[in-house]
């Protein structure tokens, strides 16, 4: 099983954010979302990025 390398750009646009908002994300660690670096380059795993959003699943608001 593989696991794909994503751009920031591919992530940006799955999670309906700007890259300059992951870009805050990574430098605050705000939220949990793993990456991957690559040299200069910042990368995602699909598998990060699934986790991310399955552990923001609701059912209501408190």
């Amino acid at each position: 099983m593989t696991n794909p390398l994503l751009t920031p750009a591919k992530v940006a646009k799955t999670l309906g954010v700007t890259e300059g908002t992951l870009s805050v994300w990574r430098c605050t660690g705000r939220y949990p979302l793993k990456f991957v670096k690559v040299g200069r380059r910042v990368m995602y795993r699909q598998i990060d990025i699934d986790t991310f959003v399955n552990g923001r699943v609701y059912e209501h608001t408190l």
